[in-house]
């Protein structure tokens, strides 16, 4: 048998054979492109189905802004008190700013909210609660507040003053607002030097418990002392809305620092302290065992590791002998 026979009788197809292999290739493109149709046609429809979530939130936060006891806007939130409201469709700039200053949530006005850069969805929120009868009791009632961003709440939360109709204005802590006169108000907690308080000095302060109380005081030793109020702010766990919370009540006096002779001291001594560490400790030893002892402490610049920043900040704790 010839090759051109064999050819012939294998590649030859029959009118049978063509409708076959053409409904095979047609069932072949169909199987890879079926899939993909099915997945766009659910896509838009998806897309065009309401959503209904929002708009039962949007009627309830209408009915109800506050429940039984009083309490802001409980009901627009879920069992773990975790915003139903979706802050990506919201106009809220988290770059805006608005001024920061002590106030009553109770009594501040509409202007009041707007200065400190609330949105006037909230501020219609807020009124509208305290306008039935609402009344925040504590700063974190305002937490409760349907759409309320946690960062929001965070940034003006030190400057909360709630006024306590039980306790004589004398009494009450000194906390002055737009609104008040701050020679009507005494302060209520004790203001306390703070390189010579010791822990339960700073625990009876405003947001200072037993374990930032024993922080401050180890930061304090470290350093030597404190030559500024703000210092304590670099105090670690310590939240800056509560420095700026305690801050009125502090003050400093006693300004006698532990010192540090950077011509004796070693490595162990010098990296002990918080504004030095190993990093700055190892440079300063080696520059001493080149150059010899400092004759100034200007001459501490000379180490590179050393920027005239470090040293401002470091100069009150060093001595030359």
């Amino acid at each position: 048998m010839s090759w051109s026979k064999i050819v012939a009788d294998y590649l030859t197809f029959t009118r049978r054979d063509r409708i076959a292999v053409i409904v095979i290739v047609i069932l072949i493109v169909s199987i890879f492109l079926l899939p993909k149709a099915i997945t766009k046609t659910n896509q838009k429809n998806q897309n065009q189905q309401p959503d209904t979530a929002w708009i039962a939130a949007m009627k309830r936060l209408e009915a109800k802004t506050n429940d039984n006891n009083g309490n802001p806007g409980y009901s627009d939130y879920d069992d773990n008190n975790s915003y139903q409201y979706d802050r990506r469709n919201s106009h809220y700039n988290a770059g805006s700013k608005g001024e920061l200053f002590y106030f009553d949530p109770n009594n501040l006005s509409s202007e009041g909210w707007k200065k400190l850069g609330l949105r006037d969805k909230i501020i219609n929120t807020i009124r509208n609660y305290l306008s039935k009868g609402g009344k925040f009791k504590k700063p974190e009632d305002l937490k409760k507040i349907y759409g309320l961003f946690p960062d929001e709440y965070e940034r003006i939360a030190a400057y909360i003053s709630i006024a306590d109709n039980n306790i004589p204005p004398e009494e009450q802590e000194f906390q002055p607002t737009a609104n008040n006169n701050s020679a009507n108000y005494k302060p209520k907690y004790a203001v306390i030097d703070i390189n010579t308080a010791d822990t339960t000095a700073f625990i009876a302060l405003p947001g200072i418990g037993n374990k930032l109380a024993a922080r401050i005081v180890n930061f304090r030793d470290k350093l030597g002392g404190f030559y500024t109020v703000d210092q304590l702010a670099e105090t670690y766990g310590l939240p800056d809305s509560t420095f700026q919370r305690i801050r009125q009540y502090l003050k400093l006096e006693n300004f006698v620092l532990k010192k540090i002779n950077i011509n004796t001291a070693s490595v162990d001594e010098l990296k002990a302290h918080p504004y030095i560490r190993y990093s700055l400790a190892k440079p300063i030893l080696a520059y001493r065992n080149e150059h010899g002892p400092f004759s100034k402490t200007e001459d501490l610049k000379k180490v590179m590791a050393v920027t005239e920043d470090i040293y401002n900040k470091i100069l009150p704790y060093l001595e030359i002998k």
